[in-house]
């Protein structure tokens, strides 16, 4: 007998709370599909407010108890108005940390019905079709040491440390080598190496896992600012790239254009794999908390549908129910059917757009 999976809701803040609500019948199809335990908590602003900090320990130790944690937002501007010695640690961060989640993948594909909605040309996006897979746990975010002093003489300073290890390199490379090799057997490595010494290791631990385990697998190298502009220029070219932390929270939001919206993307943070082959993941869109739109019904809900397509794939073990939703995602904009961020006349917001593919998932 199948054991039971554990999926955690965490909703967040701003447009976090009315994209889950709205997905409740899509996450009903599941549970009649499968057999998943659902669960909810809270996190972020909102449970900084109830509870004093950010990541209750209830929710951490759920989230830790959980197959798949799904992610909605974290409202970080909340707390601008604080000192930055008074400001809570990031839920997201804290998570990512204590459930092990070291790759972020984040897939970038254009659906034809949408390629108007591209600010770049047709011509240009055609065939897009590619994954960012994202260190997640070293570099700028992590490294230490960080802060802002006030020096003797009044000026103040910011330090950042950006710090990575061979053994965080090699095993984030190694995730996608594995990934590029399901694919098209094309790995792109981005670093910045001619002026920075962690992307000079970077570069040296890449080139030395692609000839000793994946010879089979074509591996190029490109700076990161290179990087930026071939995404707009010619972004059929890729096929999976890895790359640091910073880099690639910069370089997946710009890709995110190539379908038109930041809001039709999804991501998935896996940790290492488990006896069966598995990862623990936390998945999660890759738009953000948008508090200028939050409770208006005009939010995207398709990037953490998708997201939760990519941990029914990689967490939940059911990959053929992970295709059904994107068929059914890919079916609800051939019909024309658009939130506002894709062109649509209002009428379709986020809890029409979430039904709809609903609707279609029951038929």
């Amino acid at each position: 007998m199948l054991q039971k999976k554990r999926l955690l809701m965490l909703p967040g803040d701003g447009v976090g709370p009315e994209i889950f609500s709205a997905l409740k019948p899509v996450v009903a199809w599941l549970q009649s599909s499968m057999d998943l335990d659902v669960k909810e908590a809270v996190s972020g602003y909102n449970a900084y407010l109830a509870h004093g900090v950010t990541l209750p320990r209830d929710t951490l130790s759920l989230a830790l108890d959980s197959d798949a944690v799904l992610f909605g937002a974290e409202d970080n501007e909340a707390f601008s108005t604080l000192h930055p010695a008074e400001r809570p640690s990031s839920a997201l961060l804290e998570l990512r940390q204590k459930l092990g989640v070291f790759a972020n993948l984040r897939p970038v594909r254009i659906n034809p019905s949408l390629v108007s909605r591209s600010p770049l040309k047709p011509e240009i996006i055609s065939g897009a079709d590619f994954i960012v897979v994202r260190e997640l746990l070293g570099g700028l975010y992590f490294g230490t040491p960080r802060g802002i002093e006030t020096l003797p003489d009044g000026k103040r300073r910011g330090v950042d440390s950006l710090v990575y290890f061979s053994d965080e390199i090699e095993r984030v490379a190694r995730v996608a080598f594995e990934l590029a090799r399901s694919r098209r057997n094309k790995l792109c490595s981005v670093d910045k190496g001619n002026v920075l010494a962690t992307g000079a290791l970077w570069r040296d631990v890449v080139s030395s896992l692609g000839r000793s385990e994946y010879p089979d697998v074509e591996l190029s190298h490109m700076y990161v600012d290179n990087c930026a502009m071939q995404l707009v220029r010619r972004p059929s070219q890729f096929d999976v790239i890895v790359t640091e932390n910073t880099f690639g929270d910069i370089l997946s939001d710009c890709a995110a254009m190539i379908p038109g919206s930041i809001g039709m993307l999804p991501s998935a943070s896996l940790s290492q794999q488990d006896e069966s082959g598995r990862r623990r993941g936390l998945y999660e869109p890759i738009h953000g908390s948008a508090p200028d739109i939050a409770g208006k019904n005009l939010a995207n809900p398709i990037g953490t549908i998708l997201s939760l397509a990519m941990a029914l794939e990689h967490s939940l073990g059911t990959p053929e129910l992970a295709k059904r939703l994107e068929q059914a995602v890919e079916e609800v904009l051939e019909t024309g059917k658009r939130t506002s961020d894709l062109g649509g006349d209002g009428t379709s917001g986020t809890r029409e757009m979430a039904q709809a593919i609903a609707d279609r998932l029951q038929a």
